[in-house]
Formats: structure tokens, sequence, C-alpha cells
């Protein structure tokens, strides 16, 4: 059973920066695309920002290109979001996600990750 465990969410103010953590358990890790989504009051959750197993090459939403970093630990079985120049629109809860499948290439919908965090709150005061 995979178990996803995300922190580091809080309060901040624009132009501020944050960063969240994932810690993964169960399951495969280091072989799998890790994820970022957000889901921000009153709107669909979209994907963000996502690093593949082999290689680590990451992704981004054009929304956060240039702002935010995803990384991986594979040791630590943990999956970073470093997000600077923060603003209000980015305001959400954020979710970690792992790919369903291995080799899953750089998957950006909600379909294609099959385990999923509970969720920690940024918010962006202007």
């Amino acid at each position: 059973q995979v178990q996803l465990v995300e922190s580091g969410g809080g309060l901040v103010q624009a132009g501020g920066s944050l960063r969240l953590s994932c810690a993964a358990s169960g399951g495969t890790f280091v072989y799998m695309t890790m994820g970022w989504f957000r889901q921000a009051p009153g709107k669909e959750r979209e994907f963000i920002a996502g690093i593949t197993g082999i290689g680590g090459t990451t992704y981004y939403a054009d929304s956060v290109k240039g702002r935010f970093a995803i990384s991986r630990d594979n040791a630590r079985n943990t999956v970073y979001l470093q997000m600077n120049s923060l603003k209000p629109e980015d305001t959400g809860v954020y979710y970690c996600a792992r790919a369903a499948k291995i080799a899953s290439g750089r998957p950006t919908t909600e379909t294609a990750f099959g385990s999923w965090g509970q969720g920690t709150q940024v918010t962006v005061s202007s």
C-alpha cells in the first residue's frame, strides 16, 4: 500500500517562497514518475510539476515554469517542490501523486497517477 504524506504548506506573502515535501512509503519509488497537482478554491485540480523516475527529467505547467522546481531524493523516498516568487493565484491545496505505472513517461493527467497524498494548504497573501 503506497502512502504519500505532504508537508511544508502554509501562509506566505506574495513574492515569498515555500518548499513542499512529499514522503513516500510502501511500493516502488525510484522508478516511478512523481507529480504535484494543486486545486484552487472553486477550480478543478490541475497538474503543475512532474519528475520522472529514471533520469529525473522535470516538466512543468506553463503557469509555474521558471518559478517552481521539482526534485527528488531517491535515498529518502521523498519528492520536493520549491516554490519561489509566489503569487496569490498560487493559493490552493497542493497534492503529491505517484504515477500508476512504471516508466510512464511525463504524464500530466490525474488518471495517470494512481496514488495521492492528503494535500497541504498553501495560501499566498497579496
